[in-house]
This record gives C-alpha cells, sequence and structure tokens, in this order.
C-alpha cells in the first residue's frame, strides 16, 4: 500500500527544490543603449532645361542614407528626377531614384559599408527656367 505525505509537509518541500532551481539561473546584464551619429550634408545649385547635377559625398560606416529635395526656385512645384548611387570618381550609377520629385520628397538606401556615394538632380521634363535646388543628405 502507498503511503501518501501530507500537504502541508509537500508544499515546504517543493518551495525549497524550486527557489534552488532557479537561483543559479538568474543573472542580471545591463545593455546600453547604442547611438547611432549621422552626418547631414547640403548640396545646392542651379540646373536648366535637360540638365542635371551631381554630388558626391563620403560614408564612414554602413546605414542609412537619405536624400531630401529641399528646395526649388523659382518654381517650388515643378518635379525634378533625385536619385542616389555610387560615386566611381567619373560618374554616379544610380542605384535608387525617384523620377517625379517635388520638394519635400526624398529617396532612402542603405550603404552597406564605407565608401563614396552620389546624389543626382535631373530635369525631367519640367524645367523651363534654370532653377536652383537644395538637396539634404543625411549618411552615416
Amino acid at each position: 500500500m502507498r503511503r501518501l505525505i501530507p500537504l502541508h509537509r509537500t508544499v515546504p518541500i517543493l518551495l525549497v527544490v524550486f527557489a534552488a532551481a532557479c537561483a543559479d539561473d538568474l543573472s542580471t546584464t545591463v545593455t546600453e543603449p547604442t547611438t547611432t551619429t549621422t552626418t547631414t550634408e547640403v548640396f545646392t545649385g542651379t540646373i536648366g532645361r535637360n540638365g542635371a547635377a551631381t554630388h558626391s559625398f563620403t560614408t564612414t560606416r554602413s546605414g542609412s542614407v537619405t536624400a531630401s529635395l529641399s528646395s526649388l526656385r523659382p518654381d517650388r512645384t515643378i518635379a525634378v528626377g533625385l536619385s542616389l548611387g555610387t560615386w566611381n570618381g567619373e560618374t554616379c550609377q544610380t542605384v535608387i531614384a525617384r523620377d517625379r520629385a517635388v520638394v519635400g520628397n526624398a529617396v532612402i538606401g542603405t550603404a552597406s559599408s564605407a565608401g563614396t556615394l552620389c546624389v543626382r538632380v535631373y530635369d525631367v521634363g519640367a524645367i523651363v527656367v534654370p532653377t536652383v535646388y537644395v538637396v539634404q543628405v543625411v549618411r552615416p
């Protein structure tokens, strides 16, 4: 015949077993948040009908790159092309483009490593007079 252990004796034993099993597994690790530093560059210039302008810049590490069209003068409502790419020393090899960008629009890409990139602003058939542009690039 089986002997039953009274409940009032089993509860303290179970608590001791659970406490002993958990005590060695507890550890605390404090992880400090990492801060990502970005650099903002502003490029400006003038493009005419069928014109384009390219600006190169360097990233110091991998990360997100954003080029925003900040201003167009004299007509801020026209659309222009805006692209990001890689710079080979002579030309901008387009990687991502927005062919009908208006003021406030952006193109966003990811640099896979440190290197030289470029931003390009170009006419898509809307410019009738020389147009001054401002592009802001935020990069790692």
